[in-house]
Order: C-alpha cells, then structure tokens, then sequence
C-alpha cells in the first residue's frame, strides 16, 4: 500500500503542472506516454508474435503522427487526417505479404494497425481535449476515477452477484451499478459547477444521460483491457508506476470514455 501511495503521489505531481501548464509541455508529456503505452501493446506474447524491430519503428512513428496530428486545433476539427490513417496501414500491412516464416504475417499486421490507430486516437484526443477546455478533460477523468472507486469500495461492502467472473473475477453487479450512480452524481455536479454554472432543465437532463452513459464505458474499458491481459496471462502490461501497473492499467476505463464523450459531442452537437 506505501508502494501504491508514494507511486501515486509521485505521478500527481508530475501530471498536475504540465495539466495546468497545457500547451506544448502537455502535448510533448502525452507523446512520452503514448510511447510507453506503445511498448506495452508491442511487448504482449500471446496476442501477435515477436515483432520485427522494422516493424516496431513503423508503429512507433505511426502512433505519434496520430497522436500529435491535432496538436493546435480544437473540438471543431476533431477527427485523424485520412491521410495519416492510410500511411499507418499501407506502411503495416504491406511487409505481411513477404513474411515467409511465419514471423509477420497478416494477423500481426492487422492487430499493429488497430493498435496503434486505437492509441494514437486516443492520446489525440486528449490532447485535443485539453487545447479545447481542460476542465472538460478533468470531467472525464473525474468520471473514470470516481466510478472505478466506489465500484470497488461498494463491490467489496456489498457485492455478492459476479459481473463477468471470466474476465474480472473481483467485480461485482452491485459494485457496477454502484460505481454508475457515485460516478454520474459527482460528474453532474462537477459539470455544472466548473463548466456551464447556469444550468436548464435540457442540459442537466443532458449531461446526467452523457454522465452515466460514460460510466458504463468506462468499466467496458476496464474489462476489455483486463480481457486483454487474461488472453497474455499477465496480471499488468508493465510496473511503469509501482503499486499500480502499467500505462494501460491506469487508462483503461479513460480511453473508452474520451471515446464516447467524442462521439457525444459529434453527434449532439455539445460544447466541448
């Protein structure tokens, strides 16, 4: 538990200035991640094989152009440059064909091009959260901290029904449905107390829909990275952060909801 503490101490420190700085600082930090949780993805043993260092660098610099592409615009231009999403694949995808010992073949080149488009429009979108209305982003990270906690904490004081035992064996309906309601309550207020302060029945009626539907995305993040590291027999991607795992540990439930929120606001029309 001191481990975890001082671990996470240590990252809040580091997290909380460059946030609040924005800007260059904040985009160069979430390059840095961005690459760490790269390696993660490429280091998994059951999901593809031993990939070629060619390879790796291709999907590395795949990842970042991506990951960079909306550095200095915001929610109106949302979306990858079509360009750079075919670049990734055609670079990815053509060296399967002269595989020829099985080292890699097509399946490897599909999961690399699925991978690194899924981080890199993740980690865009982050920063193009944070260049549009950081506190947006801190609603998002509000809801995938505070759902994840009180799933726990209400899981651990009540659950008796399992969630999906394949996948996570340790969450519990009780603790899901649980975790929604903390998570939804404290986002909603959060929303209208920092960022629109003059709610309408519209809005509130709105953002509690948006809240929720984005609590429930974040566990499926949860358990689809969790799935993950079951199908590679590993307990975390990596001990980047001792106590607490990897990069993907962390933002796992906050990539489905950045997800979400962008779909949200694409199709609703909400202000970012």
């Amino acid at each position: 538990m001191k481990t975890r503490v001082i671990s996470a101490i240590v990252a809040l420190a580091i997290v909380i200035p460059l946030f609040l700085l924005g800007g260059i600082p904040w985009g160069i930090a979430v390059a840095i991640v961005a690459a760490l949780a790269y390696g993660e993805i490429v280091n998994l043993k059951e999901s593809h094989h031993p990939l070629p260092n060619e390879i790796k660098i291709l999907g590395f610099i795949g990842l970042e152009i991506i990951t960079l592409s909306r550095f200095r615009v915001d929610f109106t231009e949302i979306g990858i440059p079509y360009a750079a999403i075919a670049a990734l694949f055609l670079a990815l995808l053509i060296p399967s064909i002269f595989d020829k010992k099985d080292k890699y073949n097509t399946r490897d080149a599909l999961y690399m091009a699925s991978a690194v488009t899924l981080l890199g429009l993740f980690f865009g979108l982050i920063i193009l959260i944070e260049n549009t209305n950081k506190w947006i982003l801190l609603y998002l990270i509000l809801i995938a901290t505070v759902t994840d906690s009180f799933a726990m904490i209400i899981g651990s004081l009540i659950g008796k029904h399992k969630l999906i035992p394949a996948v996570s064996p340790k969450k519990s309906v009780e603790g899901s449905i649980g975790g929604s309601l903390v998570g939804t309550i404290i986002a909603t207020i959060y929303y209208f107390n920092v960022i629109i302060k003059h709610p309408t029945t519209g809005n509130v009626i709105l953002i509690i829909f948006i809240s929720l539907a984005l609590t429930v995305l974040g566990q499926i993040g949860d358990l689809f990275f969790s799935k993950i590291k079951r199908e590679n027999n590993i307990k975390d991607f990596s001990n980047i952060m001792p106590g607490h795992g990897g990069i993907l540990d962390r933002l796992d439930s906050l990539s489905f909801i950045v997800l979400g929120y962008t779909i949200f606001v694409t199709v609703l029309k909400l202000i970012a």
